[in-house]
């Protein structure tokens, strides 16, 4: 069997990747712990951080585009912070069946508990790091995301 090569930009990425995956469940399992006494976790927090970012209203689908999620889970997501009062769904004048989400005051505010937890863990945990570097891996990060998009890796919105 022949061996792939990489080059040494492939080498270092695909290396960076699977470190890349370990940080991602890590943080994941960290953002659980501290908002759990605020009834969220670390996916319902995302979504909610979503619908904040976004210009306007959006549908699920579009959402789930925005965190390169499935809308299937996002739509789960949503389902049950509906339930649960944080968002409301409106009607779409553009889309008789996707519904656009709406924060409430109950997720804003819960929004608004978590974020005041993390400002204090993140500065801690970006301690003693340099900003240029953090900087630099953020432009890495985002360049690779939009070619894997420009390739059609990303999925699409049904």
């Amino acid at each position: 069997m022949k061996a792939h090569k990489h080059t040494a930009a492939g080498a270092a990425l695909s290396g960076s990747v699977l470190d890349l995956f370990k940080l991602s469940s890590r943080m994941l399992a960290a953002g659980d712990r501290l908002v759990a006494d605020l009834g969220l976790t670390s996916a319902r927090w995302q979504v909610l951080g979503t619908i904040v970012a976004a210009e306007r209203p959006q549908p699920v689908a579009w959402l789930a585009r925005d965190m390169g999620a499935n809308r299937q889970n996002v739509q789960r997501i949503v389902n049950d912070l509906e339930r649960e009062g944080l968002v409301v769904f409106a009607p779409n004048p553009h889309h008789r069946r996707a519904s656009l989400v709406l924060l409430t005051d109950k997720g804003q505010q819960a929004f608004d508990s978590a974020m005041r937890l993390q400002a204090p863990w993140i500065n801690k945990l970006a301690e003693g790091l340099p900003v240029n570097a953090i900087e630099t891996t953020h432009r890495i990060i985002t360049a690779v995301l939009t070619r894997l998009e420009d390739d059609g890796e990303a999925e699409e919105p049904s």
